[in-house]
């Protein structure tokens, strides 16, 4: 497996921040709750980014209610999003060390730990919702996330960020011949930057807290995310042109610390795991209901849609599924594909 590159003085930054405050407070304040109920309570940090207004943090926040009220007020879940704690990447790092609890991050940033998981990123392999579900619910989808208690984190179930997006504020994306030159704005995700190398664009990844400002700026052309990212990140100010291309499903994986996990008592145990995949669906389904909504909103403010023959854009990156053969394995590949065309 690739070695997994660590932005180390970032994350001791950040586990310090976390240690000497957050975790201080948050154990301060249930201590005083505990006292008031004369229960212990537990306190979990979950962190993750999009903006408040993401249907992830709005999911997440009935996530943690949930388990407030199950557990009769014993267990807290603390939320930190909008990469408060940190990049993608640096979160699912500090989870697989034990000092954050609880992530919930993409599938690219949690393929450094199993590549694998990365084959549902594959290019317009999806063509419906429907069969995201079929495929990340079924044995194929979940065996995948076995591998990664060895790594030092363990995936509870698939919440979704959503069929991805292209922004710019250049010119209107009608075949990959306008991507010549447009600075595009990734992740830190191999995946991402092959399928843009492969439709002519220059990818660069750069921390999503430090999108909107790089855009206002000119210092990239675009950007490409789910419509819930760009609509709750209000991307129509400083971007003019949204295309429609679904160029890639991006899924998220609710992870929990291995060490961290290890310690829980089994009741904590089953009420996260049932509630991280009861509120995978939820989240799943908010993020669609309100797609369409998004895109009329983002129109009405100034955005020209797009809505291209994406037949082009299929063929040029067609080449990016052999490029990950070594990676994934023929046979995964071609399982992949048979589940999410049936």
């Amino acid at each position: 497996m690739k070695m997994k590159q660590r932005k180390a003085n970032k994350v001791l930054i950040a586990i310090m921040v976390i240690l000497l405050v957050s975790t201080s407070i948050s154990l301060l304040f249930a201590q005083a709750e505990g006292e008031k109920k004369g229960d212990k309570v537990t306190v979990y940090r979950l962190g993750y980014g999009g903006a408040v207004t993401n249907p992830r943090h709005l999911a997440a926040e009935k996530f943690a209610k949930y388990v407030n009220e199950e557990s009769n007020g014993t267990v807290r879940i603390d939320l930190f999003p909008s990469e408060m704690l940190g990049t993608d990447s640096e979160m699912v790092e500090m989870a697989s060390m034990g000092s954050l609890d609880m992530t919930i991050n993409a599938v690219g940033v949690v393929a450094n730990y199993e590549p694998k998981i990365a084959v549902f990123e594959l290019p317009f392999l999806f063509d419906s919702y429907e069969k995201v579900d079929k495929v990340l619910d079924s044995p194929l989808g979940m065996g995948l996330l076995e591998s990664l208690p060895a790594q030092g984190i363990r995936g509870l179930a698939y919440w979704e960020n959503g069929l991805r997006q292209i922004t710019n504020s250049k010119r209107p994306i009608e075949s990959p011949s306008d991507l010549q030159g447009i600075k595009l704005r990734t992740p830190e995700n191999n995946m991402t930057l092959a399928i843009f190398r492969a439709l002519g664009a220059k990818p660069a990844p750069l921390a999503f807290s430090e999108l909107y400002l790089a855009l206002s700026q000119g210092s990239y052309d675009g950007q490409e995310n789910p419509i819930a990212n760009i609509h709750a990140s209000r991307f129509n100010e400083v971007q003019k042109y949204l295309t429609i291309s679904n160029h890639k499903y991006e899924s998220l994986v609710f992870l929990v610390s291995e060490n961290v996990w290890k310690k829980m008592s089994q009741e904590h145990k089953d009420l996260i795991g049932s509630a991280a995949k009861q509120f995978a669906q939820v989240h799943r389904n908010m993020v669609r209901d309100a797609e369409n909504e998004m895109i009329k909103d983002l129109e009405s403010k100034g955005m020209m849609v797009s809505r291209p023959n994406l037949v082009p854009f299929v063929n040029a990156t067609d080449s990016v599924y052999k490029q990950f053969e070594p990676v994934f394995g023929k046979d995964l590949i071609e399982q992949v594909r048979a589940l999410a065309s049936n």
